[in-house]
């Protein structure tokens, strides 16, 4: 999530992995090649290979890690002492984020650990793990966020996984109809799903 666009204060081999997130938001794993992170990145040239020994799979790895971190943020208040609130606004938390992200890329970009697991992770299994992992982080942090809403921990688990799924699902949606209204369905039909829960309504 994000655009991961660089910035002076980070080091080339952080920027190469902010560049290769960035580029896999829009055109995939295939489609992002090393010469075109290094280029977006603005690194000297042979500093992938110094800082990346093991290649394309190493920095997708990284890059994927730091889309998890990005969407394990994105269900957390904004600021740091904000109360915990109702379930329904760790999801409103989320889509507004990417209603902002898709809105500010005209819908070019997308989920970076999604886009990964549709076009490489079938054949490579680091890179499938990395991207398991990266959907474990998220699931997380959304449940953690649920349960400090009110939500049982019984259910915090399931709920996360469910509200995670039916957002990439809005996600792709929005992208092929350019149309942030599925990201509207989440919230409208999930929500009280989500407030109930903390209630014990079933």
């Amino acid at each position: 999530p994000g655009t991961g666009e660089t910035t002076p204060r980070h080091g080339p081999r952080d920027r190469m992995i902010r560049s290769a997130m960035a580029l896999m938001c829009v055109q995939g794993v295939s489609g992002t090649g090393l010469r075109e992170v290094v280029t977006h990145a603005d690194a000297p040239r042979g500093s992938l290979q110094h800082y990346f020994p093991d290649g394309k799979d190493q920095l997708v790895r990284e890059a994927l890690a730091l889309a998890a971190r990005r969407a394990a943020r994105s269900a957390r208040p904004t600021d740091e002492g904000e109360a915990a609130g109702r379930p329904s606004d760790v999801l409103a938390r989320m889509v507004a984020r990417w209603r902002t992200w898709l809105s500010d890329s005209d819908f070019a970009l997308g989920c970076p650990v999604l886009a990964t697991v549709v076009d490489a992770a079938s054949n490579n299994p680091a890179i499938r793990e990395a991207a398991g992992a990266a959907f474990d982080e998220w699931q997380l942090a959304v449940r953690t966020e649920l349960v400090d809403a009110g939500v049982p921990e019984a259910r915090a688990s399931g709920l996360a996984g469910v509200v995670i799924s039916a957002l990439e699902g809005a996600i792709i949606m929005s992208r092929a109809r350019r149309d942030l209204q599925f990201l509207d369905l989440v919230v409208d039909e999930l929500s009280p799903l989500l407030d109930g829960a903390a209630l014990g309504v079933s």
